[in-house]
């Protein structure tokens, strides 16, 4: 790829992308122009004040799966090992080395860190390799032949590609403007003041990590009953075995299940799912229950949220009405929040692209290997709806090293090879 590749948002992906361009600029590869457009800043999203986490959470992936891993890179063949060991330049442990904080990490046994220190690595990456930000909301993406045009409310940027990232807008929920739904970033703001939640029953909307890191902090304020609510038919846990953790950091084999083996897999593994940490906690907590079932309706009425979930038995909707003094609508990350940024001109191709309207399953359905919507130019980049064709780790932190391969490789021809088949592992 030649020219500017603008990524919508400066968090993981973003700095991922940015620091395996930077290291093959300094081999003498040539490689695009990466820029970033952020709002708020570096990893913005795993800071207090982002409206995701209060900071203090911690991450559900290791953090070892950093910049740079799994660290098989494809992009200069015969030279892959020793682009492998420049990425090592920017891995976690060399920021906690970097920043006197090594030591520490083993002999606490190597604890999940906190999202703001997570927050920290990335920030540390971003200036090492100096990620270039543009500071703004983008409020449209047109089209300008033969470029994607970002607008933002100071400025525009034209680029030869765009990679969207971030999970949306923590402030919707389901009743906005009702003091008794808190969206994720309300909660989020609460809990960084230290403003106690007080309320004899809760109610939190979403069964994914979101949602879990919200119930995690629930507990420590003073309510007496709180109720998960999520269509999944109890709560589940991420499997963190090797055979699980496998399939998010090598794709290899991913293409020879099915459609419907692929989305299953990613429901029992990484969506709808808590991490096995939250839900320890979870299990050691009375005052927690779980309801099954899709929200149809919130209701305000008599000082109380009601809600009303619908359930299929035997093929007939069931509806059941259920009462809560506050909700808490976790449900968590819209993969589809850039839409309405697309100007007219930019729906009509990609609605071209993947043969009708935009919905969630045809745009997954759609990316390609370089997880881009195939058949679109100029290339839009879509990581965190790539999971069903490319692999499960691509929309999360599992495999960012790989998922930097895939975009930087896209116009040069170059794919990473089998497990085992790169000439990093061959000269070791």
């Amino acid at each position: 790829m030649s020219g500017t590749l603008a990524i919508v948002g400066a968090g993981a992906k973003a700095v991922a992308v940015a620091a395996k361009a930077a290291v093959l600029c300094e081999m003498g590869v040539d490689v695009c122009d990466v820029v970033a457009v952020e709002r708020a800043g570096v990893a913005a999203n795993w800071r207090q004040g982002g409206g995701w986490t209060d900071g203090r959470q911690r991450l559900g992936t290791s953090p070892e799966k950093d910049v740079g891993f799994p660290y098989r890179s494809a992009l200069a063949p015969g030279r892959n090992a020793e682009l492998d060991e420049q990425m090592m330049r920017l891995s976690w442990q060399s920021y906690l080395v970097a920043t006197d904080q090594f030591v520490g990490w083993i002999d606490r046994g190597r604890p999940a860190p906190t999202h703001e220190t997570w927050a920290g690595y990335l920030r540390w990456v971003a200036d090492v390799v100096g990620l270039k930000v543009v500071r703004g909301e983008v409020v449209q993406l047109s089209l300008e032949a033969p470029n994607w045009v970002l607008h933002t409310r100071e400025s525009s940027l034209s680029a030869d590609a765009v990679m969207i990232t971030g999970p949306g807008q923590p402030e919707r929920s389901m009743l906005s403007g009702s003091p008794r739904v808190l969206s994720i970033a309300q909660f989020w703001q609460r809990a960084a003041r230290h403003d106690r939640i007080v309320a004899d029953n809760v109610a939190v909307i979403g069964g994914g990590e979101t949602a879990a890191s919200i119930l995690n902090e629930l507990f420590h304020h003073r309510v007496s009953a709180i109720t998960a609510i999520s269509p999944q038919a109890t709560l589940f846990t991420r499997g963190e075995g090797f055979f699980e953790n496998s399939l998010f950091s090598d794709p290899t084999g991913w293409h020879r299940l099915t459609q419907d083996e692929r989305r299953d897999c990613i429901a029992r593994t990484d969506r709808g799912v808590f991490s096995a940490r939250v839900q320890e906690s979870l299990l050691a907590d009375e005052r927690i229950k779980h309801l099954r079932g899709r929200v149809a309706r919130v209701v305000a009425r008599d000082g109380r949220i009601w809600i009303t979930l619908c359930n299929d038995n035997c093929g007939e909707p069931v509806e059941t009405l259920h009462r809560f003094d506050l909700v808490i609508d976790g449900s968590g990350a819209d993969p589809l929040w850039f839409v309405p940024l697309l100007s007219p001109a930019a729906v009509d191709l990609l609605e071209l692209g993947v043969g009708g309207p935009l919905t969630g399953e045809r745009l997954e359905e759609s990316i390609g290997q370089d997880l881009a919507v195939a058949g679109v130019t100029p290339k839009l980049f879509l990581p965190n709806l790539s999971g069903i064709n490319e692999g499960p780790g691509f929309p999360n932190l599992s495999c960012l090293g790989l998922l930097s391969d895939r975009i930087l490789g896209a116009e040069r021809g170059v794919t990473e090879p089998p497990m085992g088949r790169s000439d990093a592992y061959q000269s070791v």
